[in-house]
């Protein structure tokens, strides 16, 4: 069973910038397709971004496009997700998960499509 581990989060200013990482241990991603996803306090958790296998294809919430870039390096077992222009409402718990079903240009969007969930990052976006 693979292990994720989120980390990068903390507290910025509104406008400031975060990159998260999620380090996997176990399993090898090459061939998963993996998700961020957030949950703020008394919110149900939603989706952030997805990113295939093969790295070609990428899904974004309309509340992150053009702010939130995701990337990964199977080389290193790793995936990131850039946060730019950061809001107060993005404020919340942050999630990495992995999936193994589907193509190389396969996104999920949906969190019951992902199998493994690492324990979250806090992200805390100030006024």
């Amino acid at each position: 069973q693979v292990q994720l581990v989120e980390s990068g989060g903390g507290l910025v200013q509104a406008g400031g910038s975060l990159r998260l990482s999620c380090a996997a241990s176990g399993r090898t991603l090459s061939r998963s397709y993996m998700g961020w996803f957030r949950q703020a306090p008394g919110k149900e958790r939603e989706f952030v971004a997805a990113i295939s296998w093969s790295g070609y294809s990428t899904n974004y919430a309309d509340s992150v496009k053009g702010r939130f870039t995701i990337s990964r390096d199977n080389a290193k077992n790793t995936v990131y997700l850039q946060m730019n222009s950061l809001k107060p409402e993005d404020t919340a718990v942050y999630y990495c998960a992995a999936g193994y079903s589907g193509s190389s240009s396969s996104t999920r969007t949906r969190a019951y499509d992902y199998d493994d969930w690492g324990r979250g990052t806090q992200v805390t976006v100030s006024p």
